[in-house]
């Protein structure tokens, strides 16, 4: 009698399944039995290149982060995705000086600019815990990275205050660098995901790990590492269209001389399997765990309460992006600015009323490469999902009476419009993902990442259920590149050599 390979079966064709994939099958194809099941109609999770107004870009993952070390700027070179013949987001890198204007029209200097750019970067480096930074307050233990960062500004203006200043328009010299302060924790919100910087955690940022070297984007699209990664697997590995609803896993051996765990469908059908990788979003995860008695639950029997408990405590957020294409009317010499926005907090009673509440934490408006005739903006938390609410006419509007506001000197007639065309992403009411990636909350810890990487059960034995039913991978699962698309190849990696290393497939 011929025994059965073990079945393995991934959850989720994004960076992470797709790496264990590659891997499980380069090294053991003749040993297991694969497969990839995909709950949307494409492979690429949160990767997703496209085209718009003639240029390509990422409605996802965006950048190689350090390109010394990083497999996945190797992959990319390997593959001749570095180069491209069409126009690419940030082909070119660092636009230069911004100009920055504060609501009512005001564009401030350098000078009164800089110095709390300065104040900001230098606060972050102290976070990181970077050498030789000076900073006008110490940290703390039981800190946010928020509070750390408002206990700065504090501190600041409070050496400031005897400095002569002039108020601008509506401005006092006090809240213009309380908001170009603000400006620059929005920017950082988009780093992190995180809603409110006061929600995360002030002391794990110094174990964050980025690779060194320049940061890029891909310039054949991030989509060509995904495609590579997936090309070495036979027709009919990769299955699209099947979401997962239930995963059935066996807590004892009560399913002895059965495969262990059963994926159950949304169409109905079911498939067992000796293993699971779960690569699926941290967002996910936390709707399929929750306690709430209306809520889903993904996995029966419900996992242990030490891994329920990391996946509630550790923080996920949305970012979305907004593309828009010029209008053949906007007529400016120098094409569009790297325009840094400042605007009055929402609830000020000096806010503009022609200045939509949605926009006023986001912090830029940027050409996506010099003299680009596409501009790009990003969004976090709350304004990000509500921009997933508006139609296409809301947000040309808001971006068009913004511009106004922020740029009077290119003022047009009222009923002109800035932009013609707007692509913007939906990461958030997308039930595949949920939001964006992951961040370190306050009350949660890296540990709580270790936690959740931890296959169930770990360890098997004769009176026990089979070892490593269910695994777990994804960037949320990676203590030190968490947020990250590498994060993710290394816990697909991570995954796969279990595997492998289970049954001495070396």
């Amino acid at each position: 009698m011929v025994s059965k390979k073990p079945r393995v079966v991934i959850i989720g064709a994004g960076m992470a399944g797709l790496t264990a994939a590659n891997k499980l099958y380069t090294a053991a194809a003749s040993s297991l039995e694969l497969a990839v099941v995909e709950g949307g109609s494409r492979i690429g999770g949160r990767i997703s290149t496209a085209e718009f107004s003639g240029d390509r870009i990422e409605q996802g993952a965006t950048w190689i982060h350090g390109i010394e070390g990083s497999p996945l700027y190797e992959i990319a070179g390997d593959t001749n995705l570095l180069v491209s013949g069409q126009p690419w987001e940030c082909m070119d890198g660092n636009l230069g000086d911004p100009v920055t204007a504060a609501e009512g029209g005001h564009l401030l200097s350098p000078a009164f600019v800089d110095p709390i750019s300065r104040l900001f970067t230098n606060l972050m480096d102290f976070i990181l815990g970077k050498a030789d930074v000076q900073c006008l307050v110490n940290g703390g233990a039981d800190l946010s990275v928020g509070s750390f960062l408002r206990r700065g500004l504090a501190a600041y203006l409070e050496k400031e205050k005897e400095k002569k200043g002039m108020s601008v328009g509506r401005w006092s010299k006090r809240s213009l660098q309380q908001a170009v302060f603000a400006m620059h924790e929005s920017i950082q919100r988009t780093y992190t995901s995180a809603d409110d910087l006061s929600g995360l955690d002030y002391n794990a940022e110094k174990d964050y790990v980025l690779f060194p070297g320049e940061e890029i984007t891909v310039a054949g699209g991030y989509s060509g590492i995904i495609d590579h990664l997936a090309s070495v697997l036979p027709d009919g590995v990769i299955q699209l269209g099947r979401k997962v609803e239930k995963i059935e896993w066996a807590s004892s051996s009560s399913r002895e001389g059965r495969r262990p765990v059963v994926l159950h469908f949304s169409d109905g059908t079911a498939m067992s399997a000796d293993h699971v990788i779960v690569t699926v979003s941290l967002g996910v995860l936390k709707a399929g765990t929750t306690s709430d008695s209306e809520g889903w639950n993904l996995f029966h029997p419900s996992l242990p309460s030490c891994k329920a408990g990391a996946i509630s405590r550790l923080g996920y957020g949305l970012v979305n992006k907004v593309f828009l294409h010029l209008s053949p009317n906007y007529r400016a010499s120098d094409g569009f600015p790297f325009l840094q926005m400042v605007f009055h907090p929402s609830d000020s009673e000096l806010r503009n009323p022609k200045v939509p509440q949605w926009i006023r934490r986001t912090s830029f408006l940027c050409p996506i490469y010099s003299n680009s005739r596409t501009v790009l903006s990003w969004f976090t938390g709350q304004e990000a999902l509500e921009l997933e609410k508006l139609s296409d006419d809301e947000i040309i509007g808001g971006f068009s009476r913004t511009v106004s506001n922020l740029l009077p000197s290119q003022q047009q007639n009222e009923i002109s419009q800035k932009f013609d065309k707007v692509l913007r992403t939906q990461w958030g009411s997308n039930p595949l993902f949920l939001g964006s990636y992951s961040y370190v909350a306050v009350g949660s810890s890296i540990d709580d990442m270790d936690t959740l990487a931890e296959p169930l059960p770990k360890y098997g034995g004769v009176d026990s259920a089979p070892p490593l039913q269910i695994l777990f991978a994804g960037e949320a699962t990676h203590k030190t590149h968490y947020s990250t698309t590498h994060g993710a190849y290394f816990s697909g990696l991570r995954e796969a050599n279990r595997l492998l290393k289970h049954y001495n497939l070396y």
